[in-house]
């Protein structure tokens, strides 16, 4: 049998993801750690790895539901710059418990090996921007069919993702009319646009298709209030002129959160913040039917 490079490079990429999921992180690829990752178990759950096909291409995903269960509600989980590991896998054994098909998709498998890289700027220029918007909006779209056809009810769709998934929930919920409900984690909101990132949140804001909460800190110097207070201003616009799911979009800014506060392997961690955010994810789900 014939393996193209891209078919090996997910060969390599499924052996990472298991390997890090039985062992944790590697701190020399990963931030620096302040305190132990949460740790949900899998009991009462069918969590692992399994395969998505993207247009013939073979795509990891981390997938977590309650075992024996079909007809649930799906999350889709968007993870940070650093790939699959295992505190995204961990969030979607959280939701599983929530009675969710929770899945993160591995997005940027055909770029590189988000996790073998020790130091952020080469990650995110050797593999991060070399991420096509268009590519993860078509990987999105082929994770809700697998969902489907796997014992998910995508009538009841939520997106949620963490940093660059902040954006890209975003950008999915301004693409697919399938998305009942979205939660962005400190997703950025505009930046400089590249041929592969063409458009930015914030200038998609009459796009909007679905209810938007954005969970951010005050303290992320990466993304700043004044970024908030122009999206507000475009979702106004794009409200008045008709798009109903702007008017249903909330803010919610915590005080002196750093970027990345969700992170509970990361020295940015707030517990607080962390926490109430998730309770406010679970209720903006179940508000609008996702749950």
């Amino acid at each position: 049998m014939n393996v193209t490079p891209q078919q090996a490079l997910a060969g390599t990429r499924r052996t990472a993801l298991k390997l890090g999921l039985g062992a944790g992180y590697a701190a020399a690829t990963l931030p620096i750690m302040a305190q132990s990752a949460i740790k949900t178990s899998a009991d009462g759950l069918t969590a692992g790895e399994v395969m998505i096909d993207v247009n013939g291409f073979k795509m990891p995903a981390y997938r977590s539901q309650p075992a024996g269960k079909t007809g649930l509600p799906v999350v889709l989980v968007l993870s940070e710059i650093f790939g699959v590991h295992e505190y995204i896998a961990d969030i979607t054994r959280r939701l599983a418990h929530q009675g969710y098909l929770a899945i993160a998709p591995e997005l940027f498998v055909r770029q590189g090996d988000a996790q073998s890289y020790g130091e952020m700027a080469k990650l995110i220029s050797e593999v991060v921007s070399r991420k096509p918007d268009a590519e993860v909006l078509t990987d999105l779209d082929a994770t809700v069919a697998w969902a489907a056809a796997h014992g998910g009810n995508t009538d009841r769709l939520a997106v949620t993702g963490f940093c660059w998934g902040g954006r890209q929930t975003w950008l999915y919920a301004m693409h697919s009319p399938k998305v009942k409900a979205a939660v962005a984690w400190y997703g950025r909101l505009e930046g400089q646009p590249t041929a592969l990132q063409p458009h930015n949140p914030l200038e998609m804001a009459a796009q909007l298709k679905a209810p938007m909460l954005g969970l951010y800190g005050e303290a992320d110097t990466g993304i700043p209030l004044d970024s908030l207070a122009k999206m507000k201003s475009a979702l106004k616009q794009a409200a008045d002129g008709g798009n109903a799911a702007a008017k249903d979009v909330e803010f919610v800014t915590y005080p002196e959160a750093p970027h990345a506060f969700h992170a509970d392997y990361r020295p940015s961690y707030r517990k607080a913040a962390a926490e109430d955010g998730w309770k406010r994810m679970l209720a903006w789900f179940k508000a609008h039917g996702v749950g």
